[in-house]
């Protein structure tokens, strides 16, 4: 009966999907904090905006590190299995975002401060890079017949429901203690990360290898994954880090350049700020499910694609309604852009994992994602806000993240039709073993 209940598909993707809000939990947290308060108290001795890119380099450095972190974690997991390897890239983490709570300020011990919080957030993103692949192999893998869409749109939703996790705690802190923030406010969120590991490594623990890799050990896993990918799958990893790049833009211009922005140009109270990010991600948690049954049905390539259609027009009314300076205003924009970022976001778990063979899906769809992180995701809020600084208008952001949905069309188009791809696959996969 035990095992009955550890195979379970539902069971498996509740694991996954709580694993993964708990990850971007301590991902995301970085950011928040990056935009309001590490400026100052980790580079102070810089003018205010050039303390704020230096705390957004910090957080971008995190995306260098990400697809280090895919090869090396990939290769384990094509090799050793999907469980272990999540296993020890959440307990890389939890520790990581723990310590960030520990660490001294510039103020204690000058320039080792923002050393150490560098070194922090590589392993942060090291983490990222090895364990988010594995997370979305293990429930697309797992998933019944067509439903791979759908189970992959769950484990997606833990980012959103990340980002709020995160920004509920931040809340919380400047409405009960609104003069701690900047003291020992902000170290509460990356504490509370010491307890959330362990309830994420008790999760884990519990899991079984998916079907897919267990019928991989039976017959032979690849002997050098990475390889493999790189032999066979060159382009597919360009295409599939360039069909990310736009989300990552959107993802990061709105979540942690849209915190920075709106609280310290458009003069929106840290309350006001945080309530309007929580809101728009609260409605893309809601809508991700929908869309990966959608997905299912009409082809992830499709909905993809008209999601990345739907962000390239969605982000101007979204820059335009926050720049007015009303919260409800400011609320619709962010509400406005979360449904189409919800579309593309949604199905990208499987629409990656249909791309590359089994016994090298975690490699290639860990190298592809996590490469396009790099420019799509890590940059992102500091190109929107030099853009800001420089041409003297918010539109150019939307430009930026219109260029970038462009790239992201392109490639989705010629990643392929996920549908048409995994059914091939599956037979592939059963003639072999018939």
């Amino acid at each position: 009966m035990p095992s009955q209940r550890k195979n379970n598909p539902k069971s498996l993707l509740l694991a996954c999907s709580i694993g993964q809000v708990i990850e971007w939990y301590d991902f995301f947290i970085y950011g928040t904090a990056s935009a309001l308060v590490f400026g100052h108290l980790f580079f102070p001795n810089a003018d205010p905006l050039a303390g704020k890119l230096l705390s957004f380099a910090t957080f971008g450095i995190a995306f260098v590190a990400r697809p280090i972190g895919g090869i090396i974690f990939g290769h384990f997991g094509d090799k050793l299995g999907r469980k272990p390897t999540l296993v020890f890239t959440f307990i890389m983490m939890g520790i990581a975002t723990g310590a960030v709570g520990l660490l001294p300020t510039y103020a204690e011990i000058g320039v080792w401060a923002p050393i150490l919080l560098t070194a922090l957030r590589i392993l942060q993103g090291l983490s990222l890079g090895g364990e988010y692949g594995g997370a979305v192999l293990m429930s697309v893998e797992s998933a019944p017949p067509g439903r791979r869409s759908y189970f992959g749109s769950w484990v997606q939703a833990g980012s959103p429901a990340g980002v709020v996790l995160s920004n509920v705690v931040f809340l919380l802190i400047t409405t009960c203690f609104p003069s701690a923030l900047e003291t020992w406010g902000w170290r509460v969120p990356f504490l509370v990360s010491f307890a959330l590991v362990i309830v994420g490594i008790v999760i884990r623990l519990r899991l079984e290898e998916s079907p897919t890799f267990k019928q991989i050990i039976a017959e032979r896993p690849e002997r050098s994954p990475l390889l493999t990918v790189l032999r066979r799958h060159k382009l597919t990893v360009l295409l599939t880090a360039g069909s990310y790049v736009s989300i990552g833009a959107v993802t990061y211009t709105s979540t942690v350049f849209g915190v920075s922005w709106a609280r310290g140009t458009i003069g929106f109270s840290y309350a006001e700020t945080l309530s309007i990010i929580i809101l728009g991600q609260i409605l893309c948690f809601a809508a991700m499910p929908v869309f990966g049954r959608l997905g299912d049905r009409y082809g992830n390539r499709l909905v993809c694609a008209m999601g990345i259609i739907g962000c390239a027009i969605a982000v101007f009314p979204w820059l335009m309604l926050v720049s007015t300076g009303s919260f409800g205003l400011a609320v619709l924009g962010y509400l406005i852009l979360a449904i189409p970022y919800a579309a593309n976001y949604a199905v990208m778990a499987a629409f990656f994992a249909d791309a590359y063979e089994s016994r090298v899906g975690y490699s290639g769809f860990s190298l592809g994602y996590q490469l396009g992180t790099v420019v799509g995701s890590g940059l992102a809020p500091t190109i929107a806000t030099t853009l800001l600084y420089t041409t003297g208008t918010v539109m150019s952001v939307g430009l930026y993240i219109v260029v970038f949905c462009a790239v992201s069309l392109v490639c989705a188009v010629l990643l392929g039709d996920t549908r048409r791809t995994a059914t091939v696959a599956g037979v592939a996969m059963r003639e072999q073993v018939a």
